[in-house]
């Protein structure tokens, strides 16, 4: 079951010098439910203060349609989610906001008011991107961490579905995630890493999360 995490009503309006949160679909183009959620991913893409990552994952490919962008790795991320907060299954359509709050990605003022409560959390470390490396800087952290790199697709891509749960619809997906690596840990020293070639046509985005499937502690795109 997804956990709906719910909070006091509160302005949803973002300072400009605040560090976007992170925000991670989890969903298939062959389960019924994920269109809705893809329309919120959508719309949470066009926004300033968010970093929305559109995750396809495989275990609904067995329905008739094998998602064209699902990847193991990205299914995998979401079991280490649902391990650490000590659920014992996945589903879909499922947000993780700030790699805290599950929420069901389909209920857009839900996903509203998961940004606003992850925004409540103390902030990570700065960091730093200066052409083909980035600097994490020093701060005090509860355990070690690991950078992620994150290439995403912002263009919309219209997904004509043949068959399955969604056969005959033409489903439109943003900010879809075509790869997912880590670059390495860090401590709460000071340390720059060296980042691959940017990838033409994609976005780079750099999550610092702690420990297996923890928070999102520190986030910046290019």
């Amino acid at each position: 079951m997804l956990c709906v995490v719910l909070a006091s009503s509160a302005s949803l309006a973002a300072s400009p010098t605040q560090k976007p949160v992170v925000v991670e679909l989890f969903q298939s183009q062959g389960c019924s439910s994920c269109p809705p959620a893809n329309a919120v991913l959508n719309t949470l893409a066009t926004r300033p203060d968010v970093i929305a990552l559109n995750f396809a994952v495989t275990y609904w490919d067995q329905l008739g349609w094998k998602d064209t962008f699902a990847k193991p790795a990205y299914t995998n991320r979401q079991w280490d989610y649902a391990r650490a907060a000590g659920r014992g299954n996945v589903g879909t359509p499922q947000m993780i906001v700030g790699g805290r709050i599950a929420v069901l990605g389909s209920r857009p003022a839900e996903v509203d008011v998961a940004i606003l409560r992850a925004r409540s959390f103390d902030s990570g470390p700065a960091m730093v991107i200066s052409g083909n490396t980035v600097t994490v800087a020093a701060a005090k952290t509860a355990g070690p961490a690991t950078l992620w790199l994150v290439r995403y697709d912002p263009r919309t891509i219209q997904v004509a579905i043949r068959a399955g749960e969604n056969g005959g619809r033409t489903i439109p997906h943003r900010n879809v995630v075509r790869e997912l690596s880590a670059i390495g840990g860090w401590n709460g020293n000071a340390k720059t890493f060296l980042l691959p070639n940017a990838i033409a046509g994609l976005e780079t985005a750099l999550l610092l999360q702690s420990g297996h499937g923890g928070p999102v502690i520190a986030s910046i795109r290019t």
